[in-house]
């Protein structure tokens, strides 16, 4: 009976970058020639793992899994970000936002157990080498990749309903995407339990993967440092710095956006964590994965001497 005294919102608009003013065509121009890069980066990564079959083993089909992740995920936020660069006040309606924020949370819990699942193949690979196709055999990889978006689709499921059980009394969303908090903030009634759930969420989210995550490497360093070979020491780490490098990026830019203290929330500081997770992190994996990666490289230099022959 308590939603009936509330005026229906039917449509959200958000404020995005406009306390920027005048630079937001530049910042649209920065965005759009990221985007692209990131697009054509992620697709590049995924088209070599699949036509190149020295990649073909559980490592890089993971890479290829979070890639195609990576590139959804940027799909359902950026086109419509830039969007709002150009023309301002687009309104979104309530069950497109409702959608947008459940393909967001899954997409990104989803990367989160997908880089913890990376982690977990590179201590089986180092530290458990006779016992590695039988421990990842193609059943293993599917059912890791399943959890991991079984994991992503369980929390949005859970953030999604509880987000939107509740009325709405504001109409301007102070960032430029469906995200939990700028939402929440424009709920009529109060918010305790939502903010419970997504500080629980974001807990199970981050602190358990960057546990798992680190206590591979923990033993993955402990059995480098048996290697008896300088040579052989470097060469074995090599295989797991991109996917340190992406880890400590990713989970350090959601640690910091998602469990912050609720006192410290500035849309300034907000935006910028914001874009670091939906624009540069999906950017670095391509580069991070393609750069660093002597196995990338050899396979893209097969791919386009074939083409070019």
């Amino acid at each position: 009976m308590q939603r009936k005294n509330f005026t229906e919102v039917a449509e959200f608009i958000f404020l995005g970058f406009s306390i920027f003013g005048n630079h937001q065509i530049t910042l649209f121009v920065v965005f759009l020639t990221t985007y692209i890069f990131t697009l054509t980066g992620n697709i590049i990564v995924v088209t070599v793992i699949c036509i190149d079959r020295h990649l073909h083993t559980p490592m890089y089909f993971f890479l290829s899994i979070l890639s195609s992740s990576e590139t959804v995920y940027t799909l359902v936020i950026i086109p419509r970000m830039l969007s709002g660069l150009i023309f301002y006040n687009q309104p979104i309606s309530l069950g497109s936002c409702a959608t947008q924020m459940f393909l967001f949370v899954t997409l990104a819990v989803n990367n989160c157990f997908l880089l913890t699942v990376m982690g977990y193949d590179r201590y089986v690979a180092i530290c458990k080498p006779l016992m590695y196709t039988v421990l990842m055999n193609k059943g293993a990889c599917a059912g890791l990749v399943c959890g991991s978006f079984g994991t992503g689709l369980a929390m949005a499921v859970l953030q999604v309903t509880a987000m939107f059980n509740v009325p709405f009394c504001g109409t301007v969303v102070d960032h430029f995407f469906c995200d939990i908090f700028p939402v929440m903030k424009l709920s009529c009634l109060d918010t305790t339990i939502n903010e419970i759930i997504n500080y629980g969420v974001s807990s199970f989210v981050i602190i358990v993967p960057v546990v798992l995550v680190f206590t591979s490497y923990i033993l993955i360093i402990s059995s480098i440092l048996k290697i008896p070979s300088a040579e052989g020491r470097k060469k074995t780490f090599a295989t797991c710095a991109s996917h340190l490098t992406v880890v400590v990026v990713h989970y350090g830019c959601a640690a910091i956006a998602y469990l912050k203290p609720k006192s410290e929330n500035a849309i300034e500081k907000d935006l910028l964590l914001s874009v670091t997770y939906t624009i540069i992190t999906p950017m670095l994996n391509p580069v991070v994965y393609s750069l660093r990666n002597k196995e990338v490289k050899d396979a893209l230099r097969r791919a386009v001497g074939r083409n070019i022959s």
